[in-house]
């Protein structure tokens, strides 16, 4: 899913996640999503989520820390493909010409 460059993604991920089974899964995420509506959404779905509190956080969660390490992963590949300089410069003004050059960098990683 595309967005703006001046929206956050935290914006987008309920849209995104509404479109996955979430009975199954696990959502790891940032501290960014971790705001009650998503997490009341996720559990809503009957999904889980792990996703550690913000240290301003009035009402603190539990969070499975080696489980969140986990994601690490994503980010390392989201970092790769930031090596693509039309990528991370979102140099492509039309979507599609966007997301095949996001195919064919996560082709090369």
């Amino acid at each position: 899913m595309l967005a703006g460059g001046q929206v956050h993604d935290s914006r987008a991920a309920k849209t995104l996640l509404a479109t996955l089974e979430l009975s199954t899964s696990n959502v790891i995420a940032d501290k960014a999503y971790g705001t009650t509506e998503l997490r009341q959404y996720i559990t809503a779905e009957s999904g889980t989520y792990t996703i550690p509190p913000r240290e301003n956080a009035k009402n603190k969660w539990p969070c499975d820390y080696y489980v969140y390490c986990e994601r690490h992963l994503i980010e390392n590949f989201f970092n790769q493909m930031n090596n693509y300089r039309r990528i991370a410069t979102r140099y492509e003004k039309l979507a599609h010409v966007f997301l095949a050059t996001v195919y064919i960098a996560a082709i090369c990683i």
